[in-house]
């Protein structure tokens, strides 16, 4: 592509013959960043790894020993926080580089190696018994402490996960556990609390420059926890749902704002579509209501969902080439 434009800027005469040249031999020469690709194949090796070691676990649970298992998922978790202690870069409340290009793997290693030992622990000892919400307290703390300590998005986004599965577990009473039957207010409300919750998270710590760079990642669990549980309270509580709807609009219309602000693509993209999800089941709800003696819902369904699919597409295209222009100014 770029060849392509320095060739027709020789042929308009703007560019010289041995300056073409040049180009060509420079792009012909020009190196390839290998970098993601890099950094791809090294977490998927920490996955295969820690996947594999759980393997190990589950088929040689009764021929190894419970003991020589977790000295050795001891022993993985141990030698990855050493290594990671001993190269640290000094603790800053600003984004701090790895000091190299292994740093980041290998704390992920330790921390997903810490939670098959805790897990582990749990099945084989039932050091927690039944409370099942302190099993899930003490990692979530290790984790956030080590997502701070070493400045590590990857173990934010597990603490993160951690966190909610903590909520979930503690406001849960153990028979809805049993039964697996998770359609109950407590839960969706909870859901709407920890949104609201991480949502805040990423407003203090860019306000207060404490790790302004997590802002992203809270904002990114935040917003999907936050219309998720609305939009299960908007379609499980039949009774109330048009009170949900207009919460989802209101929350939608205020978070477009600041995506707006903040010329986020992707979380005014996420809104409108969560919205847009409210909306078509609003739609539904009243055509549903109308008599079926003929095919007029049907037909208003379906070229409501065909109209609204087109004008979603045409406003994302507006909104995308707005962005752009703000960034070229």
């Amino acid at each position: 592509m770029r060849t392509q434009t320095f060739k027709k800027l020789h042929a308009e005469g703007l560019l010289s013959d041995a300056a073409l040249q040049h180009i060509e031999a420079f792009e012909a020469t020009r190196l390839f960043s290998l970098f993601w690709e890099l950094r791809l194949l090294l977490y998927l090796g920490i996955i295969l790894l820690t996947g594999g070691l759980g393997i190990l676990v589950y088929k040689n649970i009764d021929t190894i020993g419970h003991q020589a298992i977790l000295a050795f998922i001891a022993i993985v978790t141990i030698g990855s926080f050493l290594y990671c202690f001993r190269k640290k870069a000094p603790f800053s409340w600003n984004q701090v580089e790895s000091p190299n290009a292994y740093f980041d793997y290998i704390l992920l290693l330790g921390c997903l190696s810490l939670l098959i030992f805790l897990s582990y622990l749990q099945y084989a000892y039932n050091v927690f018994g039944d409370n099942y919400g302190l099993a899930t307290f003490i990692p979530m703390v290790i984790l956030f402490i080590t997502a701070y300590y070493f400045d590590h998005l990857g173990i934010l986004s597990l603490a993160i996960t951690n966190l909610a599965a903590w909520a979930g577990i503690a406001v849960t009473p153990m028979t809805i556990l049993k039964e697996n039957n998770f359609a109950t207010p407590r839960l969706i409300y909870t859901g709407i609390l920890l949104g609201s919750i991480l949502l805040a998270m990423g407003v203090l710590s860019k306000q207060r420059r404490a790790k302004p760079h997590f802002e992203t990642t809270y904002t990114n669990f935040g917003l999907h926890l936050f219309f998720i549980a609305v939009l299960a309270g908007f379609f499980s509580e039949d009774n109330l749902y048009f009170l949900w709807f207009l919460g989802l609009v209101a929350a939608g219309f205020y978070l477009y704002t600041k995506a707006m602000a903040r010329r986020s693509f992707y979380f005014i993209l996420m809104i409108i579509l969560y919205v847009y999800i409210g909306l078509s089941g609003l739609i539904t709800r009243l055509l549903s209501q109308m008599s079926w003696r003929d095919a007029t819902p049907l037909a208003l369904g379906f070229f409501y969902f065909i109209g609204s699919a087109i004008g979603i597409i045409l406003l994302l295209i507006r909104i995308n080439h707005k962005l752009k222009a703000h960034d070229s100014i």
